[in-house]
């Protein structure tokens, strides 16, 4: 295990190198096997701030930001406020666990990348 987990930090890297703030990653696989731990490492090592929403378990509050996302600023502002966090323009990392549990948070993802 691993292994694997070393090679995907390495693809992560190459990502955050070469695509990062152009594109989205997704980390897919079975149930259990550490994606959450390593994408949370992940951000932990490489950015001085991030975000780790989980949809199975995201409060109400963060949830209706999802509702209008046409105001970027706002949706930032939003976020950065109801979670404590400082978020960096391509300094910052933010996390979807579970995104596909709302549907609108997948929708956004377009809609952040290209805001960077």
């Amino acid at each position: 295990m691993r292994i694997f987990k070393r090679k995907l930090y390495e693809k992560l890297l190459d990502w955050k190198n070469n695509r990062s703030g152009r594109t989205a990653v997704l980390i897919e696989g079975a149930r259990r096997v550490g994606k959450s731990t390593l994408a949370r490492q992940f951000a932990q090592n490489e950015y001085e701030s991030y975000v780790m929403i989980d949809f199975s378990i995201v409060k109400k509050d963060i949830l209706e930001l999802f509702d209008s996302i046409a105001d970027l600023d706002y949706f930032f502002l939003q976020l950065q406020f109801r979670l404590g966090v400082s978020l960096k323009e391509r300094k910052s990392l933010i996390i979807f666990d579970e995104v596909q549990m709302c549907p609108k948070a997948r929708q956004a993802i377009k809609h952040l990348v290209a805001d960077g």
